[in-house]
């Protein structure tokens, strides 16, 4: 009970985790502008994410425009990109793969060969969560490098935008998702005690037992 209940604890945490993860991909929120020193008021917010950058206008209309060009991207974004669909993509494999090993399904029969399925979900969704901290703490950290830069102009500082932080929570779950389904253990075949039945003796042909039987 106490191996299922971790399974059950471990692939909740890493299916929400895979969604956030998704999330935080669709999201433009990844760099925010940044209201400093001649940006301290001003009409519009720029949003720069994976896919596109967004200008929000304070009267809260917001355009869109789609990335013309990947080769065009910087490399932190070009491996964001990348990473992050190669997690979510391993998401929904993890999901399938413990839930074939799982202890309430009946696709596999054997307890030991189920075990060792779900713990190469956990690290399926282990895996996972690397992928997505990479470009996460990558991008964190060219954000605040150029922020401290006095190189820099004040209008192209960025600060951190909130789907770096849906990454980052997204990046516990599978941690700790994972974590949890490489716990599972194999259940027990037997209940701790072995029923031993004797045979069914048996009579000759005059009615009386065979004496073998009480050998």
């Amino acid at each position: 009970m106490v191996s299922a209940g971790l399974e059950i604890l471990g692939l909740a945490l890493c299916v929400v985790g895979s969604l956030l993860v998704m999330v935080a991909c669709g999201l433009p929120m990844w760099k925010v502008t940044a209201f400093i020193e001649a940006n301290i008021v001003v009409a519009q917010t720029i949003w720069d994410g994976l896919w596109m950058s967004c200008v929000v206008q304070s009267t809260g209309q917001m355009q869109c425009k789609v990335h013309d060009s990947i080769l065009a991207l910087s490399h932190d974004l070009q491996a964001a990109r990348a990473l992050t669909i190669i997690s979510s993509v391993m998401g929904v494999l993890g999901l399938m793969v413990v839930i074939a090993g799982a202890q309430c399904t009946n696709c596999i029969r054997t307890e030991y060969v189920k075990a060792r399925v779900v713990n190469a979900g956990g690290v399926i969704y282990i895996i996972s969560g690397l992928s997505v901290l990479v470009p996460l703490c990558w991008m964190a950290n060219n954000i605040i490098s150029d922020f401290y830069n006095p190189q820099v102009p004040a209008s192209k500082k960025r600060e951190i935008g909130a789907a770096l932080y849906i990454g980052w929570a997204a990046t516990a779950l599978l941690l700790i998702g994972g974590a949890l389904l490489c716990c599972s253990c194999p259940s027990g075949g037997n209940s701790g005690y072995s029923a031993k039945y004797a045979p069914t003796k048996r009579t000759t042909q005059n009615g009386e037992y065979d004496k073998r039987n009480y050998v």
